[in-house]
């Protein structure tokens, strides 16, 4: 599938940064972008000496002294996998401070900048950082809307022949996710540890986070249930939803809720395995409301930090608040076909003072529900900003 509002805004970066970073999950489709990109003619590029994949024996061994490797290359240079040679930033450094600089660096990793710390700090003002997610509603088309939300955005669990057949590349998925991914992040964390508590938060998608609860339920402590959460924060697997506070003078919820960034991947852990398990599964309602969150967050393009809920303990709540252009926009996620005003979202939008309130539900419909409220069927979000 066609890519082309992400290699776009690849190209634009180059604008502004002699290194640029594409982060997501593995098998999100980072090493074909980078391919595309490099095929472009963007820069100059020689795929036999400037392209290293980190999981490539042969590429790790053309690597073995690196600077005698990348210091006389010219045009694009590609590295893919980065997050397991991180001691190549400082050098990376160094390259593009040259006078002149004859190369521009495209590094791909499956690690947030969080986790590749190294990173984001030795080559700051020197890199941007680019998030690549799997297809959206946008690319796949909303004829795809189904499938995307029972299979997930991963290409070949997406793309598979059969609901069987993306069933077991996702299970295949978690496997290798678990024993090859985490310990080549030199994280020691035996797998079926983290597969069980995986699992157990598949059960927390869409609510707040208990660190106390899970760690009973693991015999473990809260510090080591919350470190979990973090590294599937990382990795791309889990949506840590924060809460936004307003000065007001309500008990308002101060715990972030938890949100699966894959519906497929969900789906694995929850066993549900084609659409007809999917309707009649007691998570339907929390499986949609994650799946047309993450649509909606993307096609808002807002960062991480500009994305919240908002509650007020057994009063009033906001699925989700963007904030942009120094306004607040609110949305309501429903999975129903008939959306109707709530006390909820008239408090949300006098307390929180939003710009707009949209309430987003399957479909394509389009209608106000009153003058400051509008309701906006899920493919409407397809090719254009959230407003």
């Amino acid at each position: 599938m066609e890519r082309k509002g992400l290699k776009d805004l690849i190209v634009r970066a180059f604008g502004v940064a002699k290194v640029v970073a594409l982060l997501g999950p593995r098998q999100a489709g980072k090493t074909t972008l980078a391919r595309q990109i490099a095929a472009a003619g963007f820069l100059p590029f020689n795929p036999e000496l400037n392209y290293f994949d980190l999981e490539d024996p042969a590429h790790v061994e053309r690597l073995r002294s690196p600077k005698l490797a990348l210091e006389k290359l010219s045009g694009l240079v590609v590295i893919d996998e980065i997050q397991l040679r991180p001691e190549l930033f400082p050098l990376l450094r160094v390259l593009v401070d040259r006078t002149p600089n004859p190369a521009q660096f495209l590094i791909l990793g499956s690690a947030s900048r969080d986790l590749i710390r190294q990173g984001s700090e030795t080559l700051a003002g020197r890199i941007s950082f680019v998030e690549i997610t799997p297809l959206e509603l946008a690319e796949a088309g909303p004829d795809a809307a189904d499938a995307l939300w029972l299979r997930g955005g991963f290409p070949p669990s997406l793309l598979a022949a059969t609901d069987e057949a993306s069933w077991q590349w996702r299970e295949a998925y978690v496997r290798t996710f678990l024993e090859r991914d985490i310990p080549a992040l030199g994280i020691r964390i035996p797998a079926a540890t983290l597969r069980r508590f995986w699992t157990m938060l598949a059960h927390y998608h869409g609510q707040q986070f208990n660190a106390s609860e899970l760690g009973k339920s693991l015999a473990t402590t809260d510090t080591t249930v919350k470190r979990y959460l973090d590294l599937l924060t990382g990795t791309f697997m889990v949506r840590r939803l924060n809460p936004w506070f307003e000065n007001i003078k309500k008990r308002q919820i101060k715990t972030p809720k938890i949100y699966f960034r894959d519906s497929g991947i969900l789906h694995r852990l929850l066993g549900i395995a084609n659409h007809g398990q999917l309707v009649t599964h007691p998570k339907l309602g929390a499986s949609w409301e994650g799946f047309a969150l993450e649509e909606v967050i993307r096609a808002s393009g807002a960062a991480e930090e500009d994305v919240y809920f908002w509650g007020v303990h057994n009063q009033a709540e906001l699925d989700l608040l963007v904030l942009r252009d120094g306004q607040r926009h609110g949305f309501e996620i429903k999975y129903t076909d008939a959306p109707r005003v709530t006390a909820s979202q008239r408090a949300a939008l006098e307390q929180l003072q939003l710009a707009s309130l949209t309430v987003v539900c399957p479909g394509d419909a389009s209608y106000p529900l009153d003058d400051r409220i509008h309701v906006r069927g899920l493919a409407r979000f397809t090719g254009s900003p959230a407003t």
